[in-house]
């Protein structure tokens, strides 16, 4: 009688070992104020999110100041009409805009990259670059109009990081999907 064998398989996955590592690793909270890299984001997505407040109140005193208001109910003078495009007005919207669609994703991002447990020393580091950059990008967008590069290197910098920490976590957890 013949014995048949079956043929060996083309390409074999070795799934990670759900057991010790991956326990380990994916039941650790490292959300916690005993991570020093958790607390470093926390020190400076606030210094962000003031920022990002701070913003808003511009972006107030800016309509204030000109006299631009896009509502009837904000006329607080008799001789002013409802206005919708002053440039000094609209420059500090539109930096404030870009704030809320850079920076929301960047706090995603940065939280998901602490979960992957990354070297303290270069996380830290990304966090206060990406701070200083986007506070950068705000100085020469809405304060102090600088001509380009300055403003797309200071986006580039914190976007470039934000991309390097969504690849950084896509490529940790891409064995266990």
């Amino acid at each position: 009688m013949a014995t048949t064998s079956a043929a060996p398989p083309l390409a074999t996955f070795n799934a990670p070992n759900p057991s010790a590592a991956m326990n380990e690793k994916f039941t650790r909270n490292y959300l916690t104020l005993d991570n020093p890299v958790f607390c470093c984001f926390l020190f400076w997505a606030s210094v962000l999110v003031i920022k990002m407040l701070l913003m808003s109140l511009l972006t107030a005193l800016q309509r204030f100041r000109n006299k631009v208001f896009p509502n009837q109910e904000d006329l607080f003078f008799k001789d002013i009409e409802v206005q919708y495009n002053d440039p000094h007005v609209e420059r500090v919207r539109r930096a404030h805009r870009n704030d809320m669609e850079n920076i929301l994703p960047y706090f995603t991002m940065a939280l998901l990259y602490i979960c992957t447990n990354p070297n303290p020393t270069v996380a830290c580091i990304l966090f206060r670059v990406v701070a200083i950059a986007r506070i950068l990008h705000t100085l020469v967008y809405a304060f102090y109009p600088v001509p380009q590069p300055s403003r797309i290197i200071a986006f580039g910098v914190a976007f470039a990081i934000t991309i390097y920490m969504a690849c950084a976590v896509a490529l940790d957890v891409l064995a266990y999907i």
